[in-house]
């Protein structure tokens, strides 16, 4: 089956950005610029993305997925920083976790055989990987913001105590840890019953056996949940200190 869209569908398709402009125009919600941004620059991108992986799917060189794995990864460290709010060494905390998550559960993937060293599996799995990574640590970054400052007495209480830092917080870090992982949690409990998801789908509509395109939407799945728990330990228990001085004191 050959999926094709021609450059008239896609025109159409922009008929849908002005419903949600309308929507926004209408109910005043302020996000109008956001929304034109947002749709040039995911055009601009994704034309650039485009042509670049058909050049390095064709070379099929290590070095250079490598490389454009890494740039994922940064990326994708890089924005989840943006969402730490002040929360010190955000950049390299995010970094860590990122590379931690992706590059574990790709390591498991190639050497169980479930992909291959190619630039046509390593990259889109990367940045599916990566993507849902940043988003959990970005909902972890949140809610330690929110936490320190609204249970702000109660970590002071126990660290008059004689509590050590890790005791004084360790509610708010599991409490982050959850709302990290909760979407990914929320995805899988639903799949395939209110959602199709776009590997499966893309797969069904290239032609392939329905039956395989499941067994590589589990494989997802089974990743995403890996992913997302190990960026999401490794951000909160290296995050939670940086609401703290060095005299212990929280800040």
């Amino acid at each position: 089956m050959n999926l094709a869209v021609s450059n008239t569908t896609l025109i159409f398709a922009v008929l849908l950005v002005f419903v949600a402009l309308a929507i926004g125009y209408r109910e005043k919600l302020g996000m109008n610029k956001d929304i034109i941004i947002g749709v040039i620059r995911a055009i601009v991108q994704l034309i650039v993305v485009g042509y670049l992986l058909k050049y390095v799917f064709h070379v099929n060189n290590v070095w250079l997925t490598l490389v454009l794995m890494l740039i994922i990864i940064f990326n994708a460290a890089y924005n989840a920083s943006k969402r730490a709010a002040g929360i010190r060494h955000a950049l390299p905390i995010s970094l860590l976790a990122i590379l931690s998550s992706t590059g574990l559960t790709l390591v498991v993937l190639v050497f169980s055989g479930s992909i291959k060293f190619i630039p046509a599996q390593m990259i889109p799995i990367s940045g599916m990987i990566a993507s849902n990574s940043m988003v959990a640590i970005g909902l972890c970054y949140r809610n330690m913001n929110t936490s320190f400052r609204d249970r702000r007495q109660q970590v002071l209480e126990r660290l008059a105590l004689g509590a050590d830092l890790r005791l004084a917080s360790i509610d708010i870090v599991r409490e982050s840890i959850r709302t990290g992982m909760s979407p990914t949690i929320d995805s899988a409990k639903t799949v395939g019953i209110v959602s199709l998801p776009g590997m499966m789908s893309g797969l069904i509509f290239a032609g392939v056996d329905p039956v395989h395109a499941i067994k590589y939407q589990i494989l997802v799945t089974f990743m995403l949940l890996s992913a997302t728990s190990i960026g999401s330990v490794i951000a909160c228990y290296l995050a939670y200190r940086q609401f703290f001085n060095e005299q212990k004191q929280l800040l």
